[in-house]
């Protein structure tokens, strides 16, 4: 299925999105057997509807980097499913692993209300967490019926489009955090330019500190892409020394923002109240023999901006 998906004419990003939606269903799968990621098979999920679901569902998600996607409590059905090891409950073993830490409401409504295909899709959306829902101006809605029938209720499932402000935008990120208290400060410089490298890394910080016994210590702090925080996960393994990392989910409000270019480059922001700001890039005045034309060459490109 992932060569399939890497294999076809999809728009940038799109294959990206739709294996790590996969890539949850298999890990789950995984977990439940006892067997290694390369051994799980597909049963229910291995058919082309599914392998649309999950395109189409990647393709959504390319088409919208920058947004942060929350989901309402889910349904939780009852009663008993077909699959090739026969019979079991609602929701199926895969899902309930896959959203575990999600809330589930009970409507009174049987049968199956989530299958691991959408529950890894919710979960690859809204980075293992349900989010945090917001208010703000609603700008679209968009509606999917499903063809089965359910009593009292219409099958259907409904997305909302919210913008967080006219001043900021709201999204999310993975805080990514450990504490390195034996490596030299030429590798953990070495390894943390290799970490801001990462598609999905959007800002490194590295924070001096005392630890146990005395022993000063970095901790290096970075903000990921939700979606794409195992990797990052697995690249920090790699290049530190560090045993152990912790990670949470947080909400931030950025201000809109352009790179300008031609010239000294520099980023334009938007503040409230219509106010426009303009900084220079510190790449752009590296090349600046000294501290003063460096001062004066940021002076007249703000002016001149």
């Amino acid at each position: 299925m992932r060569s399939r998906i890497a294999d076809a004419p999809l728009s940038a990003g799109t294959a990206a999105h739709a294996a790590a939606i996969l890539r949850r269903i298999a890990e789950a799968e995984a977990g439940i057997h006892g067997v290694a990621l390369d051994d799980v098979h597909f049963h229910e999920i291995g058919g082309w509807d599914s392998l649309m679901d999950v395109t189409a569902a990647g393709s959504i998600a390319a088409a919208l980097p920058g947004v942060s996607w929350s989901v309402s409590a889910l349904p939780l059905g009852s009663g008993l499913v077909k699959t090739a090891h026969g019979l079991l409950p609602v929701p199926v073993p895969a899902a309930a692993a896959i959203l575990a830490g999600y809330d589930w409401r009970d409507d009174g409504v049987p049968g199956e209300r989530v299958t691991p295909t959408g529950a890894a899709i919710l979960a690859h959306l809204t980075g293992g967490a349900p989010g945090v829902r917001r208010g703000g101006r609603l700008l679209a809605t968009g509606c999917g019926a499903g063809s089965r029938a359910l009593p009292g209720m219409p099958n259907i499932l409904r997305a909302s489009l919210f913008a967080a402000g006219e001043d900021a935008q709201t999204d999310a990120v993975c805080v990514v955090e450990c504490d390195i208290d034996d490596m030299t400060g030429e590798e953990i410089a070495q390894a943390a330019d290799r970490l801001r490298a990462l598609p999905a890394v959007r800002d490194l910080v590295l924070t001096p500190g005392i630890g146990k016994k005395g022993r000063p210590l970095v901790t290096l702090r970075l903000l990921a892409d939700p979606a794409g925080v195992e990797a990052v996960a697995r690249e920090v393994f790699l290049e530190t020394s560090t045993l152990g990392l912790r990670w949470h989910r947080a909400e931030r409000r950025i201000l809109p923002r352009e790179e300008i270019r031609g010239g000294l480059r520099a980023k334009r922001a938007l503040r409230p109240g219509g106010v426009r700001t303009v900084k220079a890039e510190s790449d752009a005045l590296s090349g600046i023999a000294t501290l003063a034309a460096r001062r004066a060459a940021k002076a007249k490109g703000e002016e001149e901006r």
